[in-house]
C-alpha cells in the first residue's frame, strides 16, 4: 500500500474559479454533458468528459471508466471532480454519501452479476458506517474484491493507515490542503485506471 502527500504539478484552473466550494455548487452543477445527474438522495451520477448515452460499452470502443466516490463532504467532491476533469480521465463517476448506503451498493453488484467499478475513492468517516466497514464489504465481494481502493482522508493516523492496509487498501492519501496538491490526485486516479482519458 502507497501512503503518499505531496505532490509537485500545478493545476492549469484559474484561482479565482475556486472561491465557491459550496454544497449549492454542487447540487446546481448541469445535468447534460458532463454534470450532475440526481438518481436518487443518497447515489448521484457525475459524467466526466463523456455522455450518459456513452456508458454502454460499445464493440470496438474502449470502456469509459466507472469510479465509485464514497464521500459525504460535498466540497472533497467537487475537487475529485475537478482533479479527474484536470487529468482528462473519461468515466462515470458514481458519487453516495454515506457507508450504509454505499455496502447496499457493493452488494447489488454481486446480487446482479454485474461487473464492478474500475476504482474506489473511500473517505473513511462517513455517515451510517465507517469506511472501514465499508473496505471490509468491498473486499469480500465477488465483483469487487480485485477493484483498487484509495483511501482518501483527512486523517494522518498511523492506525487508520495499518487498519487500512490490513483490510486491503490499495493506496491510503490524506486530502491535501493545497489546491495544487488536490488537483494532482487526478493523475493518481488516472494512473491506476491505466491512463485511461478522453
Amino acid at each position: 500500500m502507497e501512503s503518499s502527500s505531496v505532490f509537485i504539478r500545478r493545476p492549469t484552473t484559474r484561482g479565482p474559479e475556486w472561491g465557491l466550494l459550496f454544497a449549492s455548487e454542487l447540487w446546481n452543477a448541469p445535468e447534460a454533458g458532463f454534470g450532475l445527474s440526481r438518481n436518487s438522495g443518497e447515489v448521484q451520477r457525475f459524467y466526466l468528459l463523456c455522455r450518459p448515452e456513452e456508458i454502454t460499452e460499445r464493440e470496438g470502443s474502449p470502456k469509459t471508466a466507472c469510479i465509485l466516490l464514497i464521500e459525504d463532504n460535498p466540497a472533497d467532491v467537487l475537487l475529485v471532480r475537478e482533479a479527474l476533469q484536470e487529468h482528462a480521465v473519461r468515466c462515470e463517476l458514481i458519487l453516495i454519501t454515506n457507508g450504509e448506503r454505499a455496502t447496499e451498493f457493493i452488494q447489488g453488484f454481486d446480487a446482479s452479476d454485474a461487473c464492478g467499478p474500475d476504482l474506489v475513492i473511500l473517505d473513511l468517516n462517513l455517515p451510517r458506517k465507517s469506511g472501514f466497514f465499508v473496505l471490509e464489504h468491498i473486499r469480500a465481494s465477488e465483483a469487487c474484491n480485485h477493484v483498487p481502493v484509495v483511501i482518501l482522508s483527512s486523517s494522518d493516523s498511523y492506525q487508520d493507515k495499518s487498519h487500512a492496509a490490513a483490510l486491503g487498501a490499495s493506496h491510503y492519501i490524506r486530502k491535501p490542503s493545497r489546491l495544487a496538491e488536490f488537483m494532482q490526485l487526478g493523475s493518481v486516479f488516472r494512473e491506476l485506471l491505466g491512463g485511461r482519458s478522453k
